[in-house]
Order: C-alpha cells, then structure tokens, then sequence
C-alpha cells in the first residue's frame, strides 16, 4: 500500500521594489546645485586653514610673505622639511603655558555650571510645570536676544569694586567681592552667554521622554529623585553632551567677554592670540596658538560626532 504525502507548495518569491537608476542629468544637476556652498567651504575656509598651518611650520612664502613682511621675529623652514622652531618657541614661553590652562580651566568650570543650571531649570520646568518654571524659562533665554559686547559691558560694571554688587553690600555693612578683571568674572559672563541654548536644549530632551515611563517608574516605588536619574537622565545623555561640547567650543575660542571681563594676565588664548598677532607682531606665534585651539576644539568636537552617532543609532533600532 503506497502512502502519498501532500507537500505545501513552495511560496512565490514577491518581487522587492524596483530602484530605478537615477538619469546621469539628474547626478550631474545635483552636483551643480550643491557645488557652491562645498566650493565656498573649501576656498574660503579649507585653503586659509592649510596655509595657516604650513606657516606655523616655517613655510613663509608664497600667500604667506605678506604675513612674513609684517612679523619681527619668523621661523622659516631649510628646504622642503618643515620646521617645529615656532611650536618650540611658543610652548617655552611661560605666559602661554599659564593662558592655556586659564584657558582650559575656565572651559572646563564653565560646561560644568551651564550643564548643571541648564539641567536644574529645564528639570524643575518638566517636572513641576506652573508660573515659577516658565518665569524661570523665560529668564534664562534672555540673554539670547543681547549682544554679547552689551552683556558683557553690563557684567564688568555690575561686579566691579565700584559696581552695584559691592555698593550694595557696603550699605548693608557686607563685604563682597568684585569679580571683574578676575577669571570668576569670565566664568560668570561665559555661563550667561550659554546659558539660554543650553536651557532651550535640555528641555527638548526632557520633553521628549514620555510620561508613561515617568510614571511607570513611580508606580514602581521609585522616588522622584530615582525616576530622574533612572529614567530621564540616561534619554537626554545626547543632548547633554550636545550642550557641553558646544559649549566648550564656544568658550575655548571666545575673545569680547575674556577681553572685557577678563584680567589683563593671565587671560584666555583668544585674547593672547589677538594680542601676540596684532601688539607683538608675531603671526607665526599666534597660528601656532589657532593651531592648538583648533586640536582641543577638534577633539571636544569629536563628543559631538560620537553623541550624534549614538542618537542615529537609536533612531535605527527604535524604527
């Protein structure tokens, strides 16, 4: 007795949507429109930027003679090999070993208290709502609409020895400090000058994260404190380290509020900067010193690259 088995039929393969291959006129009209801003970029940025830094390696001719003509003291590179003279003579010198870590020092303070004032008000904002936290809002976005020269002019003669803060407290029989021409003075202008995109930033996050999980974890037993650091903290990591590296930039390359508020020496390297090019007349020190502003900015930009692969990470998955 032979037993037959029926067998399913195989499905039929459903053809995947067919791409068309784009027309070579199309290509070539896209690669017109987006040419020029590219171009723009590479003449106007890309090209100064290598010709600065063949400078600071003792290449000083060609764009670079004018620059060379003006500057009483120049390193020029033997031959084709590049020479590390300039780079030698700036690290030797003490007042800008000093300004670089004012300078460091300075940036680092300043992400710390504009990520821990951002956090505070946009938190309170998320979490409790009403009048308080949208007076609160409002107010630190204001200086977002004033011009730093003004903002900065303001904060110099607000804490000066002379200023309101002081006259105050000698009314009142208090002796406070007078922060201007003092490094607490840049640290105060900096953070009022970041302070509104960093708010603005952070709220954005934290609106973002869901009530349901807020509450879920409430439901849990969670204390707010907990869903807060549990919850909210670990969905705006990226925006987080959004704020702190532009903020960084920012301040690592600022010069009107260190040039207004700051001290004469040691000051941050965007005065020294200015200074050695113009009063000194030495363009060659001061491209070394844009050489290494623009590696640590290139290295807290690389925080940024990272946070906004993680966030396009995570959009990938959760689609």
């Amino acid at each position: 007795m032979s037993v037959s088995v029926l067998t399913a039929p195989a499905p039929t393969p459903t053809p995947g949507p067919t791409r068309r291959p784009r027309p070579v006129g199309s290509r070539w009209s896209m690669l017109v429109m987006a040419s020029p801003p590219v171009l723009l970029v590479i003449v106007f940025v890309g090209v100064p930027i290598v010709i600065g830094i063949a400078y600071t390696f003792g290449y000083t001719g060609g764009l670079n003679s004018v620059a060379t003509s003006l500057s009483v003291s120049v390193h020029s590179a033997v031959g084709w090999g590049p020479t590390f003279d300039a780079y030698r003579s700036v690290f030797a010198d003490s007042r800008f070993r000093g300004d670089l870590g004012v300078t460091l020092w300075v940036t680092a303070i300043t992400v710390a208290v504009t990520v821990v004032l951002a956090w505070a008000v946009a938190l309170h904002a998320r979490l409790t709502g009403g009048r308080l936290g949208r007076v609160l809002s409002g107010v630190a976005v204001i200086p977002l609409f004033i011009p730093i020269v003004i903002g900065a002019y303001a904060i110099r003669k607000f804490y000066l020895n002379t200023g309101f803060l002081v006259s105050v407290g000698k009314q009142l029989g208090v002796t406070l400090p007078a922060w201007s021409y003092h490094t607490s003075g840049i640290v105060i202008g900096e953070t009022w000058a970041s302070l509104p995109f960093a708010v603005l930033l952070i709220s954005s996050g934290l609106s973002a994260v869901p009530d349901a999980l807020i509450d879920a974890a409430r439901d849990a037993g969670a204390s707010r404190a907990r869903a807060v650091w549990s919850v909210m903290l670990p969905m705006t990591t990226v925006p987080t380290v959004i704020v702190a590296t532009f903020t960084g930039v920012s301040v690592m390359g600022s010069f009107t509020i260190p040039y207004l508020i700051g001290p004469t020496a040691p000051t941050m390297l965007g005065v020294t900067l200015q200074q050695t090019y113009a009063a000194y007349q030495r363009p060659q020190n001061a491209q070394v010193m844009a050489v290494v502003l623009f590696a640590l900015a290139a290295g807290i930009g690389a925080l940024y690259i990272w946070a906004n692969a993680r966030a396009s990470r995570s959009t990938a998955v959760a689609a």
